[in-house]
């Protein structure tokens, strides 16, 4: 369906209802992955995830963003939520900043481990991702949360799909020799 939703999106349309309409239909199917997805860019607060996913949609809706149809929907969109993620955290640190007295500290953003669920392999296994570059640790979730291929985590994040098999091939081993207990630089 997302590729026929992405088909029919990418095609000249004669109506701009018609264009919302079937954006509309495509958001309302991977809404769940697009969910996820500002989950992991949103360090797993669920407030400012749907803060974000609410501003993605209606950029989308409003053609603020534009599809091309070069990639598929769902990648299109989380490229979006990503970047709109990366525009709330800019805009808050900059609001800190100008509010910040001389000498006062910023206080740290939760981590994800502040908020994961209680089970003990969860929270593992977030350490530990904690553990690997920011890169690395976006392309894995893109591939293994969001069952996107390599490519399409490459078009998310916008960097060259030589570049996002290197640090996810670097990101897997990294995880793997951590999982094993082995301390690997």
């Amino acid at each position: 369906m997302e590729s026929g939703a992405g088909t029919l999106i990418g095609m000249q349309q004669a109506s701009r209802a018609m264009d919302r309409e079937t954006i509309e239909q495509a958001i309302r199917e991977i809404h769940p992955d697009c969910f996820g997805w500002a989950l992991a860019c949103c360090r797993h607060d669920r407030e400012e995830a749907q803060d974000v996913l609410q501003a993605s949609y209606l950029k989308a809706l409003e053609g603020k963003a534009v599809y091309h149809g070069s990639a598929s929907v769902k990648t299109w969109m989380f490229g979006i939520v990503r970047r709109t993620a990366w525009e709330r955290r800019r805009s808050w640190l900059v609001r800190t900043l100008i509010r910040r007295r001389p000498g006062e500290e910023i206080s740290p953003a939760p981590t994800p481990e502040s908020v994961a669920s209680d089970r003990e392999a969860h929270a593992r296994l977030r350490t530990l991702l904690a553990q690997l570059s920011p890169r690395q640790r976006d392309l894995l979730h893109l591939v293994y949360y969001q069952e996107m291929t390599i490519e399409d985590a490459s078009q998310v994040l916008g960097i060259t799909l030589g570049t996002a098999r290197t640090h996810y091939t670097r990101g897997k081993d990294r995880l793997r020799a951590l999982l094993q207990g082995r301390n690997q630089a």
